[in-house]
Order: structure tokens, then sequence, then C-alpha cells
């Protein structure tokens, strides 16, 4: 029994003369956390020197487009990086849908972020029926502790999207209660409240996104444009507002097809890099900062731990001494 459960048993104790269904209920909580002592702690990486990053994202793809440039640089530098996908996706196309739908797109974000060197992990939840619920907050909470994260990214609860928003809702709601040891007691808490983030976003009610941090993709956004063109439910078909005349009928169709959808994202990443022109100038210098073409960016949320400009570089380590 390691010192933790010991104080756990002690605290207990004055449940024996209490009520049937209370002292039941103390002494599964010394169980769960027993089981969790013996077990789970194992299962918790070492945090070492490397950084461990989760991000979620409403559906397979949201992750992809919001971070996999910063999350492919993390990689390559041997951080730790994990995409969660909130939903399965399971309606987000004009044609298919259901359990095939789910399995296609696995697929394509798995080998997406394969390329990438991101692990990623789908929850099998119905596209458009996520919830702000108890039981969501409690996986969430898991996942974030199972990490060990650093380092916790997710959508502001501004969108159009039910989904995106509950998610940005959920990711908050995870914020502190990480740390809480008796919240989950089958996972162990964190001892540090991470930092949380969110990504970006154009909406301005009721308030517009100001991110703390730009990060320069241009060394891997080739890279990036490679595992978006491998969603091919989401961005040669158009996902759920696409139509049969997104389908290639021939290989050079497709090629083509596939040069627009790389154009078009390469133009969304560089469009983030003029609208935060000032912070990637304020994090890389003036001139190296005006010559990023494609960009990232982050926004610090108050419910987790708040970094400084110092513990921010560390999270963010691509800009040298």
């Amino acid at each position: 029994m390691t010192p933790k459960t010991a104080r756990l048993v002690a605290d207990f104790q004055p449940l024996a003369g209490a009520a049937p269904v209370r002292r039941i209920t103390g002494i599964l909580v010394v169980i769960v956390m027993a089981l969790a002592d013996a077990t789970l702690v194992a299962q918790v990486p070492n945090r070492g020197e490397k950084l461990r990053i989760i991000a979620f994202g409403a559906h397979p793809d949201d992750c992809e487009l919001q971070a996999s440039g910063t999350g492919t640089l993390w990689a390559a530098q041997g951080h730790h990086v994990k995409f969660v996908s909130v939903t399965n996706g399971d309606i987000g196309h004009w044609r298919e849908a259901g359990g095939p739908l789910a399995l296609r797109r696995k697929q394509e974000v798995e080998s997406a972020n394969g390329l990438l060197g991101i692990t990623v992990e789908i929850l099998d939840i119905h596209d458009g029926e996520l919830l702000p619920t108890l039981e969501m907050r409690q996986r969430l909470i898991r996942l974030i502790r199972q990490w060990n994260a650093d380092l916790v990214i997710g959508p502001r609860p501004n969108d159009y999207h039910p989904d995106h928003r509950y998610t940005g809702i959920l990711v908050q709601d995870a914020a502190y209660m990480v740390t809480v040891p008796f919240i989950c007691p089958d996972t162990p808490p964190l001892k540090k409240n991470p930092v949380f983030m969110y990504y970006t976003d154009r909406f301005q009610k009721p308030t517009p996104s100001q991110p703390d941090i730009a990060i320069s993709i241009d060394s891997v956004v080739e890279k990036k444009l490679d595992a978006l063109a491998l969603m091919e439910s989401q961005f040669l078909e158009g996902g759920a507002n696409g139509h049969a005349g997104l389908i290639p009928k021939s290989p050079a169709e497709r090629a083509e097809r596939v040069r627009e959808v790389r154009e078009q994202h390469a133009v969304r990443f560089r469009a983030l890099a003029d609208r935060f022109r000032a912070e990637l100038k304020d994090w890389y210098g003036p001139a190296q900062g005006m010559k990023v073409r494609h960009a990232e960016a982050f926004e610090i949320c108050e419910y987790g731990h708040q970094p400084d400009r110092s513990e921010l570089r560390r999270l963010f380590p691509f800009f040298g001494d």
C-alpha cells in the first residue's frame, strides 16, 4: 500500500460506524484509489525532459487543421503529441454516414497523423450529438491525466458548430479538475494544472481571438498539406457540404483536385501569418517575423496554469536562444 492509499484508508476509518450506504461508498473509493496506485500510475508516461501535449477537436480533422504544423514541429524534437477527436465524424459527408464513414475517417486521420508523427485517438461519440455532460467531462479529465499533459489545447467555445462549442466547454471544464483527487479517482490527479490554450478562429462575439503566441510552420507546411490531402472524405470530396462533382473521374482530375485542396489550405495558413504578423515579429524578431509565410497561433485560457513568456518559450521551443 502506498502512502497515499494508506492515508485514504485512515481517512475512511470513521465510516466504520456510518450508515451502510455511506460505508460502502467509502470502501469502494478506497478500493478504487488502491487500484489506481497499483496499476494506473504505471500507465502514466514519465514526464522526463520531453513535453507532453494533448489537443482536442470535435471531429477527425479539427486538430489537424488547427495545430498539426506545430504538432509536427514538437514531434520532430521528440516531444509527445496526441490529437483527440471527441466525436467519430459519422455524419460528416454528403453521401456517406454511420459506421462506414466513421471507419473511413478514422483510417484517414490515422494515416495523416502517422505521416506527422502524432498519436491520435477518436472517441466513439456520434457526430452532431456531443453534449457537455458530466460523463464527457470525466472522459476528458481522464485523457488529460493519462497523457500527463504539460499543455492542453482546444477550441474556444464560440463557434457555428455545436460540437466545436461543446468541445471547448468540456476542455475548459477539465481545467483545474484534473488536479482534484476525488473526481475520477481511478486516474491519478496531476500535481500541477497544465497550461490550457485555444486555437484561433474568426468569431468576434463575445470577444475576438487574441493569440498569445504565433508559430511559423514554413519548415513543415508541405508535410501538413500532404497530411490534409489524405483526408479525402473531408477535403477532396467536400465533407458534409460537398457534392458528386468534386469527386475526380480520372488520375489527372484527381491530381488537379489534390493541387486545389493543397493551395486552398496553404492560402489559409498564409492568411494566418498575415493576420498575426505582429505576434510573429514579437516572437521571432522583426526581420525573421516578416519572412514567415505560414503560421498557426494559440491563445492562453484563463482557467489553466498561467505561463509567463519564459514558460511559453519552454512549451514552444522553436525560437532558438
